[in-house]
């Protein structure tokens, strides 16, 4: 398995059957660049590349699935220059990302069509826009709660129903994990991608869709709920945990 050399990429090659030479990666990751930028602002925007050599055929299959909040998206294609068939990929996918945006931005109306989740996400009071957006310009982590405040009990309803498709987390709660941690995560989640949400998702939309991202986060990242209860119990400013170094800087106010 190769990875991206990028800081903050969250792409892998995994290679089979065959050599590339470091040329032929750099044309695949410049390739992948505007994928990269397309999802850029998702808390979850992973990209895996698989590339086989196919020695009847003498070409190339190259796969890519990106894994965003909620959906997995694939692309398959074969050619005797496996960046040839990584492009037309990325055609399809293009199409597709549109696609998913817009079902995002519809959120709220599927939630509604599901079982036990009629109610819209509401905020009670509403928010300060002004305040949100002076508390994530200036790293204030318990700021940018305290703005945004009128959405936790909205929230905290969502999650204790979206956990039920998790029966491992499920059962995790009341014994070492409570549901206000994942309500925490996904504000966490809020605060470190504000800056590159969809500007054409309301904001409570938004939460709702990291809502499957932060449930995840904590049923695969052990360290991620030391991270929330860190984030609670410091007195003093502090820098992104090592769990988030990809994120903005936070601190929390004494």
């Amino acid at each position: 398995m190769i990875p991206n050399e990028k800081e903050r990429s969250r792409i892998q090659f995994d290679i089979h059957q065959c050599q590339l030479s470091e040329g032929e990666l750099d044309k695949l990751r410049e390739s992948l660049d505007a994928l990269q930028a397309k999802v850029a602002h998702f808390p979850v925007a992973d990209v895996h590349v698989l590339i086989e050599r196919n020695h009847r055929s003498n070409d190339y299959s190259v796969k890519v699935t990106l894994i965003l909040p909620g959906e997995t998206l694939v692309g398959n294609d074969h050619d005797v220059v496996p960046n040839a068939a990584l492009e037309r990929i990325l055609t399809g996918l293009e199409e597709n990302i549109k696609a998913y945006k817009s079902r995002l931005g519809q959120v709220a109306e599927r939630q509604k069509q599901e079982k036990g989740t009629h109610q819209d996400l509401e905020p009670n009071p509403p928010p300060d826009p002004k305040a949100v957006d002076s508390a994530v310009r200036d790293g204030d982590y318990t700021a940018f709660r305290t703005a945004t405040v009128g959405y936790e009990e909205p929230v905290r309803k969502r999650v204790g129903r979206w956990v039920e498709r998790y029966p491992e987390v499920q059962g995790r709660i009341g014994n070492g994990l409570a549901l206000a941690d994942i309500v925490e995560e996904v504000f966490l989640l809020a605060f470190d991608g504000y800056g590159g949400r969809p500007q054409e998702i309301r904001f409570g939309d938004w939460l709702v869709a990291l809502i499957d991202p932060a449930v995840k986060a904590i049923q695969s990242r052990p360290e991620e709920l030391e991270n929330i209860n860190l984030v609670r119990s410091a007195p003093t400013p502090r820098a992104a945990s090592p769990a988030r170094q990809d994120s903005s800087k936070r601190r929390v106010s004494p």
